[in-house]
């Protein structure tokens, strides 16, 4: 298909453009901005006046629930939501029933996300066989198979050895490896902040030396392998600090922040509001703060939506014993606007952590749109602003602590490989 956008503000944070500008795109690519080509006859027009075309948007932690969860969330649904919220590639973490720690498991998610023909979708290969933290995977396989990096979601192996010998097979393949900063033992049965909101509400804690003792772990064994290391879901001041420190020193280590902690602190959990029950937790105020400003001065690499969803049925459980996890996908570019809005950013530095920050993260040609790129593009209006209600979200979860709150920002189209799938009724 052949199509032709014009009038809309063209901001890539990749090519630092912010300009208006047309763009025509043929055979699923770019083929020229600007003045219309030669002999270049669009089958569609899409007018994208007063409105935003940007690169589709990169979320490093989308869970799409299959295969064994499907209780919770389908494959389809997950991806009918991921486009909806402009997002055009993702990862896909392995925690799934069986875990994706075996080729044909990879291969199956890859296929049938590929005969819906939405999302690009890119999986996590688990690091250690049915995520038990005791004997590698054959990450090779894995990803030769189709996975892009390799991970051991919810917590730090608990055998530092183990661990090792991970890093060191990850280091001598080129792959990179993606930890959730959080000491098993330290979190232990925790649920909450260690502060005055988890003591008021007598709900078990995890303090925030859980993540700093594990980043420090891993810090120190990414100096002995020189792996590649991403660090999921950083989520205190003191964790950043760490992390800020090893960058100085010039060690290849990345992280992210969910968008959950970057609006959101303990306080927001009320009285045990379970839709606030995630992992890690959501800390203080001042951790808030300086997640925020983390992101700015670029310690942070990128924002993850961190996408759960969760029946209903095992969110209305008490706190303590509610399914931990937020649905985002769908929320992941409005609260990233509300954040640059608050933070004064302008809106090629808001876009740049959902965009080709995540994109050089996962290591995939994403992110960006450059004459021949692959035309995976969003286009928004920034200054529509959407009411978040369970109908709204087209995602089979609807878990989350933003409900009822008015966001800025609203898809009009998303386009996959030079074709619309999504444009909104209005």
């Amino acid at each position: 298909m052949r199509i032709h956008i014009k009038n809309g503000r063209l901001i890539d944070p990749k090519n630092h453009v912010d300009a208006v500008r047309d763009i025509y795109i043929a055979d699923g690519r770019i083929l020229a901005f600007g003045d219309q080509p030669v002999d270049f006859h669009p089958d569609h027009i899409i007018d994208a006046s007063q409105l935003v075309v940007c690169p589709g948007l990169i979320d490093l932690s989308v869970r799409l629930r299959e295969p064994g969860l499907e209780y919770m969330a389908t494959l389809e649904s997950e991806m009918n939501a991921a486009v909806a919220g402009g997002v055009t590639s993702f990862a896909c973490p392995p925690d799934t029933d069986p875990p994706l720690d075996e080729p044909g498991l990879v291969e199956m998610l890859k296929h049938r996300a590929r005969n819906l023909n939405q999302a690009h979708v890119y999986p996590i290969g688990a690091l250690t066989q049915g995520l038990k933290g005791e004997h590698l995977t054959e990450m090779a396989e894995l990803r030769d198979a189709g996975c892009v990096v390799f991970g051991q979601p919810g917590a730090l192996i608990k055998n530092l050895r183990v661990l090792m010998q991970a890093m060191q097979y990850a280091s001598t393949y080129g792959f990179s490896v993606w930890l959730n900063p959080q000491d098993i033992d330290l979190a232990y049965d925790g649920v909450a902040h260690d502060g005055e909101v988890a003591t008021r509400l007598g709900l078990p804690s995890i303090p925030v030396c859980a993540e700093t003792v594990a980043i420090s772990n891993i810090i120190l064994l990414a100096k002995e392998t020189r792996v590649r290391v991403h660090l999921c879901r950083i989520s205190s001041a003191e964790g950043l600090s760490l992390v800020r420190s090893a960058k100085q020193e010039g060690l290849p280590i990345t992280c992210d922040v969910t968008i959950n902690h970057m609006h959101l602190s303990d306080m927001d959990i009320g009285y045990f509001d379970s839709n606030c029950h995630i992992i890690p937790p959501l800390r203080s105020f001042s951790d808030r703060v300086a997640l925020r400003a983390g992101l700015i001065d670029g310690t942070i690499d990128a924002i993850c939506s961190d996408h759960t969803p969760v029946d209903d049925d095992a969110k209305s459980l008490p706190f303590g014993q509610a399914e931990i996890g937020a649905t985002g996908v769908e929320l992941l570019l409005p609260l990233t606007l509300k954040w640059g809005l608050e933070m004064k950013q302008s809106m090629i530095e808001t876009l740049a952590g959902i965009t080709y920050k995540p994109a050089e993260i996962m290591g995939i040609d994403a992110g960006g749109l450059s004459l021949g790129a692959t035309a995976d593009i969003c286009i928004i209006d920034p200054e529509a602003y959407r009411k978040v209600t369970p109908s709204a979200l087209l995602s089979q979860g609807k878990n989350t602590p933003f409900m009822g709150m008015e966001l800025p920002g609203k898809i009009r189209y998303t386009l996959v490989k030079g074709h619309i799938v999504f444009e909104s009724d209005t």
